[in-house]
């Protein structure tokens, strides 16, 4: 029995229910701390802001725009007159429709009790339980779009009139760079080149948890086949004139695919005996040298008009250097995330995931690259096996992201600095990377971790050894 003012007497055990009632009464109280939705590639609506015309996602041949960017020296002041709306909730394939975002926000407000929010426009509620999607040109500058994140959570703050108020983030695929960057560097531009960067972990006054979904840290190898091969959306890629155009010249064109390229030193290159090669992936005399030079193409003239013809050098040239600062500035951590937890989910399932690269000279004397787990014939005859070149261009991943990427192992070595995520080993959930949002139990554990249910194994403000 317990005693109670007033002198009432009640059975323990049921004083006990009364406890944990009020501790729950309590917490529900307690501000929710809002969430941050940061898709991925290719993850958010654009759209002509005069037509109305929704740019991307439409699987045939928009008519007043396409994805094509028009080139500029400097890829940092690249734009067009496309919008940024909305997230990607749903496409559709034909009568078809495929979920893309809209299941895991659909999950948040209804397992995790949040409600979604507008950033110009936030209710009352507006610091409590909310969600903010990050809707954001896929097209542009990562680093110019972190800094729009801090600009943005600055404005709503103000709008809110909470100056110190605090989110969680969730970012999937490139959407973690942005993340990333926003919490190691806010509102800050790249250093000059020559220049070392040095994160101030600002974000810290910004974020708390930040959740890293199917995050390719060290770039990935896709992204170089599509400079190769084109663009693919969901494995979808149809070269038709009345179907959107993604070809090698509309990648070429745009600064983020860059930005994904396997990061400096982690580039998996063989010859044809399968020796590793050492290429430097961010110099345009490499390119030129493998044939994969999109602007020597024949069919380049065609795809660009006049004054993209004449700054095209220039901007490819700036568009790799930048890729390379961003991977260094990103691999400057250190092991360190001063003041925010960081939680990388994604999986090694998917065998076959593309990770490397054969080059061979063909017997005319031209270089082959080979991305494909087969077998090929080398210039002098001699044949080399499927299983021969699968053990060298395919490592464990999501079928997109290797493993060893979300994890940022291979850069950080090569860096000589210990990864960000040593001590906090990623999720390992299986899914594919492009239908990561849509699994239950990665939405269950996401929401786990934005509720304080899931610890950080990596102490924070602290060096961890690799």
């Amino acid at each position: 029995m317990t005693f109670l003012r007033g002198k009432i007497w009640i059975p323990r055990a049921a004083f006990a229910v009364l406890l944990l009632c009020a501790l729950a009464s309590l917490a529900s109280a307690q501000p929710k701390t809002p969430v941050i939705i940061i898709p991925g590639l290719s993850g958010s609506e654009l759209r002509n802001p005069q037509t109305k015309e929704r740019i991307w996602f439409n699987a045939l041949r928009p008519k007043s725009g396409r994805i094509q960017l028009p080139l500029q020296a400097d890829p940092t002041v690249m734009h067009d007159d496309l919008v940024a709306n909305d997230i990607v909730r749903s496409i559709k394939f034909g009568p078809v429709p495929y979920d893309v975002y809209g299941g895991f926000l659909k999950a948040l407000t209804t397992r995790g009790g949040y409600h979604e929010e507008n950033w110009d426009t936030p209710s009352v509620k507006g610091g409590d339980g909310a969600i903010y999607v990050f809707a954001y040109d896929w097209r542009l500058d990562n680093v110019g779009n972190a800094r729009l994140l801090i600009r943005k959570i600055d404005d709503l703050r103000k709008r809110l009139g909470q100056p110190g108020l605090k989110f969680n983030i969730v970012a999937h695929s490139m959407g973690g760079f942005i993340a990333r960057y926003a919490a190691m560097y806010g509102d800050t531009d790249l250093p000059p080149p020559g220049q070392k960067p040095r994160p101030t972990w600002v974000g810290e006054r910004y974020f708390d948890h930040i959740v890293l979904m199917g995050t390719p840290n060290e770039g990935a190898m896709n992204a170089f086949v599509s400079f190769i091969n084109g663009f693919s959306f969901k494995g979808w890629r149809i070269d038709l004139p009345i179907f959107q155009d993604s070809s090698k010249f509309m990648v070429f064109s745009i600064p983020t695919a860059y930005q994904m390229l396997p990061a400096p030193g982690t580039l998996r290159a063989f010859d044809d005996h399968l020796q590793p090669m050492a290429l430097d992936l961010y110099d345009p005399a490499t390119w030129r040298k493998y044939g994969w030079d999109i602007i020597s193409d024949p069919n380049f003239v065609d795809h660009f008009s006049a004054s993209d013809r004449r700054v095209a050098q220039t901007f490819f040239a700036a568009a790799l250097d930048r890729a390379r600062r961003l991977h260094e500035a990103l691999a400057a951590a250190d092991g360190e995330a001063k003041g925010i937890d960081i939680y990388p989910v994604g999986t090694d399932c998917r065998k076959e995931t593309t990770d490397g690269v054969v080059l061979y000279l063909d017997d005319s004397g031209h270089w082959k690259t080979h991305f494909r787990p087969s077998g090929f014939t080398r210039a002098d005859g001699t044949r080399v096996s499927d299983a021969a070149v699968r053990n060298v261009v395919v490592s464990p991943g999501d079928g997109v992201v290797p493993f060893h990427s979300l994890n940022a192992s291979i850069e950080s070595q090569h860096a000589g600095v210990a990864s960000i995520f040593a001590g906090q080993p990623a999720e390992n959930i299986c899914e594919e990377h492009n239908t990561q949002a849509t699994n239950s139990k990665i939405q269950d554990y996401v929401i786990k971790v934005l509720s304080g249910a899931v610890l950080a194994r990596q102490a924070r403000s602290t060096t961890v050894a690799p």
